[in-house]
């Protein structure tokens, strides 16, 4: 993905497939906002294969591209995370979806006031938004969206946490001027393990004290 407005455009739809299936197989409706998170991802890619097709610039595209992907992405991921948890893993989940409040809003407020834009750079897209503070506010990111799926109870989303942490590692580290749209082409691909996450089996239950099990 991120190489062409058709690359975005083909995986921005098998995405959003995958986004179906995973809402379609949620057996909880407090899993729904994290099942829907392929569909958000999906979306994201299309828009962005608008953002190829205008060239880059300032468009209403490349806007767009910035919201979910700034602010939009850094209280979804949290705040899905949190619905889906246990009640015994809420009280640790507070302090990611904080970080995500806290970095959705300085990143709302820089998108509203300062100009975004876009630029073409051989097989991939560079963002540029003037960000001030911008190590807390990756800081702030990382904790919102990573940290809250390797704090969750949930092994498939530990799982997912540990792929897109290597995924943000690499991409920062091979793509400096293009981390943010690699990263959210990597977390688009990791939509296939939400998929796996929906079709897990009903959560084990404990059996309550003093009872015998089964027989």
């Amino acid at each position: 993905m991120c190489w062409s407005a058709t690359a975005d455009l083909v995986a921005g739809a098998g995405i959003v497939t995958i986004g179906v299936t995973t809402v379609a197989l949620s057996r909880r409706v407090r899993d729904l906002p994290l099942a829907a998170l392929p569909l958000l991802l999906g979306a994201h890619q299309i828009v962005e294969s608008e953002v190829w097709r205008s060239g880059g610039g300032a468009g209403a595209a490349t806007v767009v591209w910035a919201v979910v992907a700034l602010p939009l992405l850094a209280l979804w991921v949290p705040a899905g995370v949190l619905c889906a948890a246990p009640a015994g893993a809420r009280a640790r989940l507070a302090v990611p979806l904080t970080a995500g409040v806290l970095t959705a809003a300085l990143l709302s407020y820089s998108l509203a006031t300062r100009p975004v834009t876009a630029e073409v750079r051989g097989h991939t897209l560079g963002y540029a938004l003037d960000l001030p503070h911008s190590t807390l506010l990756l800081t702030g990111y990382l904790l919102a969206t990573v940290g809250s799926l390797l704090l969750s109870a949930d092994r498939w989303l530990q799982v997912l946490g540990l792929l897109v942490a290597v995924g943000a590692a690499v991409c920062a580290a091979l793509w400096r001027l293009e981390f943010i749209s690699t990263w959210c082409a990597f977390a688009a691909v990791c939509s296939v393990v939400l998929l796996g996450w929906s079709r897990r089996g009903p959560p084990e239950t404990s059996a309550p004290a003093g009872s015998a099990p089964a027989g």
